[in-house]
Formats: structure tokens, C-alpha cells, sequence
């Protein structure tokens, strides 16, 4: 993927001019679209964690638990595929959401034009997002990436076909940045603080 090779491996940074200066809505360049994607969801206020294997997954959502002193408290999750797959992590995990301000989730896409993260009721059954807990932690991999929320919305289609799932929605609103502080388009909108646990497996 070209912007973790770039971000992570060295080359050739996101230019000052793409990454700060273009307006909501000029054009977008002709760039990836995980690079896109990177300079979107940064503008968002989210935070990822790109990571190469498994293990770098576990170490990096142990530093976000520990960074944000929650070694103690329940992991609010509505998808039963991720207590599976981190079953060896030592995580505690409850479907109550009273007992927890910390919402664990995978998506269905990430959506590179807008930085937003597709979500269904596959994750969030039939809440709304201001019913969920204002701490989120998102676990994805690169091959969820699209680069709109027409192309997310084709390959949901083609893979549940006569069983597609309800309460198609996107998270963008996440913390409040200098770049997004003003932006009209949020007002009313419920401001997440989003972590993505991004899995390289491409």
C-alpha cells in the first residue's frame, strides 16, 4: 500500500500542499487511495495504528489500553467475531452497554474520499452512533479500503447479496481538529474519539 510504505518505510512524504492546503472541495488528486484515506481520516481527528501482522495488532491496542488507563474496564462489543479473534489477548468483553465507555468493532469498508469508516448493523446491530460509547476503537484491514461510499455500498451488495445487512451508516465525525473545528457539516453530530487498528493484508 503506497502511504505505509511512505508514512512507515521511508521515501517520499504526503506533500504539505496535498495533505493541508486543498480545499473540501476542489478536486481530489490523482492519488492512492490509502493515501487519500490517511490524509482524510487525519483531518477527522482519527487516530491509526498501521500494522503488518497480527502481533503488532496486539501490541498496539495493549499501548492504546494502557495509554488511556482502561486495563480495568469491559470492552462494549456487538460482534461476536471479534471476542473470537482476540480471544488470546486477555480481554474482557461485554454486550451491556452500560458497562462500558469503550466500543470495540471491525467495519465494513474505510472509505479513502471523505476518511469515514462504513459501518452496519454487522457491528452495530440497530443502535444509532450517538447511542454509542464515546471511545472507539476500530480493528480493519487495508483490503477494506474503497474509494467511496458508492463503491462500499456495490461491494456490500455483491456480498450479502439477498441477505445485505440494515443500518448502513458511516463514522466521520471523530475529536475536533483546527482543520475540522467549523465544519457546518458536523454540527449535531455526536464527536467520537476513534482509534483504527489497521491490519496489512494485501
Amino acid at each position: 500500500m503506497g502511504v505505509f510504505k511512505k508514512l512507515f518505510g521511508g521515501g517520499k512524504k504526503v506533500s504539505k500542499e496535498t495533505a493541508e492546503t486543498r480545499g473540501d472541495h476542489m478536486p481530489d488528486l490523482k492519488i492512492p487511495v490509502d493515501e487519500k484515506f490517511t490524509i482524510y481520516f487525519k483531518k477527522n481527528g482519527g487516530k491509526f495504528i498501521y500494522c503488518e501482522d497480527f502481533s503488532e495488532v496486539s501490541e498496539a491496542l495493549k499501548s492504546i489500553i494502557s495509554e488511556n488507563d482502561w486495563q480495568n474496564q469491559l470492552l462494549y462489543s456487538l460482534d461476536p467475531r471479534l471476542e473470537t479473534r482476540f480471544a488470546s489477548e486477555n480481554l474482557k468483553f461485554t454486550d451491556n452497554r452500560g458497562e462500558s465507555n469503550i466500543f470495540f468493532t471491525t467495519c465494513e469498508h474505510l472509505v479513502a474520499h471523505n476518511g469515514s469508516i462504513l459501518v452496519c448493523s454487522n457491528q452495530i446491530k440497530e443502535k444509532k452512533l450517538n447511542e454509542l460509547p464515546s471511545n472507539l476503537i476500530v480493528f480493519a484491514t487495508t483490503s477494506q479500503l474503497v474509494d467511496s461510499i458508492s463503491e462500499a455500498l456495490k461491494t456490500i451488495k455483491e456480498r450479502y447479496q439477498k441477505n445485505i445487512p440494515n443500518n448502513i451508516t458511516t463514522l466521520k465525525h471523530f475529536q475536533p481538529t483546527p482543520e475540522n473545528k467549523d465544519d457546518f457539516l458536523s454540527y449535531g453530530s455526536a464527536s467520537k474519539n476513534v482509534y483504527l487498528l489497521l491490519l496489512e493484508d494485501f
